[in-house]
């Protein structure tokens, strides 16, 4: 057997590299295994073709074997298919490549073949049966994972109908509003807690946290909604019935209206609300506010409602304070002058507002304007709209429901046209009224009654602070 031809271009040249094809190196054998492969070769085959190497423009080996000096040659290689020798009166060889005869195709042979698909050696399922989970804890963690967003909302339709089942309960019972200080103050302290462990903003992550995390935070906010449907849905019968829908002090009834239908929408509640602290701040201080307006009363009957006013402004703001600074500073010079400076700010707002806000619990049972009135205090007819001739007088009655005690002095204010024509004072304005309830009594006559009658009247109800307790409006026609 012939020694192997040489490599492709000697590898210390770079440009040979670079330029020379890459050729297949002859495998690698031991001497022993290469002998006894020639030998078997020879006795089966013959003698063996043997490929050469050659660098191109090079002479023939001497010999037939190819020495190492002709590799420094350069250039690329070729590659030479060299047959051994014949023997000596031995006849040729035929070397013609000899292919199958082509058989005649019949008809049958050029109807479309019909191959079937391979049996698989498993039962194929598809994606969805391959993801199926296995077992009941399994399944019910699969199935809340693909339905949680519509349990959700499910359980925003429970808390919706929770809080019309707490505005029904509201109506029977103002003495109870007392134990709303219990659901502010267990709620101020879960929402510090909240906001102590699981942070603000951008680093309150709770859906990447790991598994106990997520699980109090869920408990959590579930606490909180719950604490703060029970006491804003207690709130809105209170303000509603104290409130005018023509009167400033409507918005306020419409805040506390957004602040419940916001405690029962879980996503916005879970990744808004409770996901920056002065969001949270700000919906736990209007609650807090709201919720002092009518406990106060309850604990302290026959306080004045501005007094109640401003204690619930100042209560609220430090709520809010301290959601926000460390109790170290709130002991600090510095915490201090802060605190001062801010129960100031949220008093005097409070005080500038106070038209705003309604005067709960009192609100207005009746109000009626008539021509005249009974012995027993009460109008012989109201009307809501007469012709200026017939006027000679006029008079109101209204009664108004003091649950928390008659802690402020009621007078009633006339106006037309927006303007402000008589203002009477409570000496004499109180009769005797239905019990739980304060009748108040005013009449224009006489000098009184403004020369141009005709246009829109109204009669408010209004507390000595300015705040309105209700209204009833009439019309004068020509």
């Amino acid at each position: 057997m012939k020694p192997p031809a040489p490599r492709s271009p000697d590898a210390s040249g770079p440009e040979a590299h670079a330029s020379a094809p890459s050729r297949p190196s002859p495998p690698s054998s031991s001497a022993a295994t290469t002998q006894i492969h020639e030998k078997r070769a020879r006795e089966s085959l013959g003698e063996a073709p043997t490929i050469l190497y050659m660098p191109a423009g090079a002479p023939e080996p001497r010999g037939g074997v190819a020495l190492p000096g002709d590799r420094d040659r350069g250039g690329p290689d070729d590659v030479t298919l060299r047959m051994p020798p014949r023997a000596a009166g031995a006849e040729p060889e035929d070397r013609t490549l000899k292919m199958p005869e082509r058989q005649v195709r019949s008809a049958e042979d050029d109807a479309p073949t019909v191959k079937a698909e391979p049996k698989p050696s498993f039962t194929e399922l598809s994606p969805e049966e391959e993801a199926a989970p296995q077992g009941f804890k399994a399944k019910l963690s699969a199935f809340l994972k693909r339905h949680h967003k519509k349990l959700w909302w499910l359980h925003t339709a429970y808390a919706l109908s929770l809080g019309a089942f707490v505005v029904a309960f509201a109506q029977k019972g103002f003495q109870r509003a007392r134990f709303l200080a219990i659901s502010v103050s267990v709620a101020w302290l879960l929402v510090l807690l909240f906001f102590r462990l699981f942070g603000t903003g951008a680093r309150q992550d709770y859906a990447t946290a790991w598994r106990g995390a997520r699980l109090r935070f869920m408990v959590m906010t579930y606490v909180l909604k719950n604490l703060y449907q029970g006491m804003l849905f207690f709130l809105l019968p209170f303000y509603w019935k104290s409130a005018s829908l023509d009167a400033p002090n409507r918005w306020f009834v419409l805040l506390l209206g957004a602040c419940a239908v916001l405690s029962t929408l879980d996503l916005v509640f879970d990744r808004v609300l409770m996901r920056w602290k002065t969001l949270a701040s700000v919906f736990y201080g209007v609650t807090l506010f709201a919720c002092l307006n009518l406990v106060i009363p309850a604990i302290l009957p026959d306080t004045r409602t501005l007094y109640t006013l401003l204690s619930a402004a100042l209560v609220s703001v430090l709520g809010f304070c301290t959601l926000h600074l460390p109790f170290s500073a709130l002991w600090s010079r510095v915490g201090a002058v802060f605190l001062v400076l801010a129960a100031a700010a949220g008093v005097g707002l409070a005080y500038g507002t106070r038209e705003l806000i309604p005067p709960v619990p009192m609100h207005l049972s009746s109000a009626a304007v008539g021509p005249y009135v009974l012995q027993d205090g009460r109008l012989a007819m109201s009307v809501k709209s007469l012709h200026a001739s017939v006027i000679q007088e006029l008079r109101a009655v209204t009664d108004v429901v003091v649950p928390g005690g008659e802690g402020d002095r009621l007078l009633h204010v006339w106006r037309h046209e927006g303007r402000e024509v008589y203002r009477e004072r409570e000496e004499m304005l109180r009769v005797p009224g239905p019990q739980g309830a304060v009748r108040l009594k005013s009449q224009l006559v006489g000098g009184r009654l403004p020369r141009r009658l005709t246009g829109q009247w109204t009669v408010d109800v209004e507390t000595e602070d300015g705040q309105l307790v209700g209204r009833t409006s009439f019309e004068v026609t020509e």
